[in-house]
């Protein structure tokens, strides 16, 4: 074990700083389509945070390319990884297809480096995950992006919003009717802005490792430690 890499965990490092902007929330949602439940349920949740005092953006996935045909400048890449950026949270909802999330979910997902340089645009951020199904209710699509969630490094709440034959769930002017399902996404838009409401400000030191602190520390040494100075003078 390295010793100045091994940290005790501090309590007062993890009191999260007064803030005067609002908890930041980006939407992501897995459908194309002209009349997408999983829109409807992007937008429906949307005003479910706006009236919990969180500034919200929506990202439209129309007109991004495929994970490597385009550069990384494209404008609809560049337009998303801004986002992330910003972000302090976010609501990944996606249809159900094949028993999987839907490829445009996955394409924009697949966009998202894990390491952006120095930054990575979606390590330490609160998540919530939501999914729509055409038939009986399943849970296939928000554990799928559970697991992304993880390998993104984002702190992915407990809570889960599955709606079944959504089809059902909407009028024609597109609002969620009240139901069971509507209660669980309330339930789940609460959380996530209390959980990034602790979260934010804090979440660097939350995600601070051990192995990487060491793996820097080692590259440090290997920079300016002795056997690197003795190289310098004998040149």
């Amino acid at each position: 074990m390295t010793s100045g890499a091994f940290e005790v965990p501090e309590f007062s490092k993890l009191t999260a700083p007064v803030m005067d902007h609002k908890p930041r929330i980006l939407m992501l949602y897995g459908s194309l389509r002209e009349r997408s439940y999983s829109r409807l349920l992007t937008f429906e949740a949307q005003r479910l945070l706006e009236a919990l005092g969180a500034e919200v953006r929506i990202f439209h996935a129309n007109g991004l390319p495929l994970p490597n045909d385009a550069p990384e400048n494209h404008p609809k890449v560049q337009e998303l990884r801004d986002a992330m950026l910003w972000s302090e949270g976010q609501v990944w909802t996606s249809p159900e297809r094949h028993g999987a999330m839907s490829a445009v979910m996955k394409s924009q997902i697949d966009w998202i480096p894990l390491p952006g340089g120095a930054i990575r645009p979606t390590q330490g951020r609160t998540l919530a995950v939501m999914q729509v199904s055409g038939g009986s209710q399943s849970f296939n699509a928000v554990n799928q992006m559970r697991i992304l969630g993880r390998w993104m490094r984002m702190v992915t709440i407990p809570n889960q919003s599955s709606v079944a034959k959504a089809f059902q769930e909407f009028d024609e002017a597109g609002r969620m009717k009240p139901s069971s399902y509507y209660d669980r996404v309330v339930d789940v838009m609460e959380e996530l802005v209390k959980f990034t409401l602790i979260n934010r400000g804090v979440s660097s030191y939350l995600t601070s490792r051990y192995s990487e602190r060491k793996e820097a520390a080692a590259k440090l040494e290997e920079r300016v430690g002795p056997k690197s100075l003795w190289t310098t003078k004998a040149r």
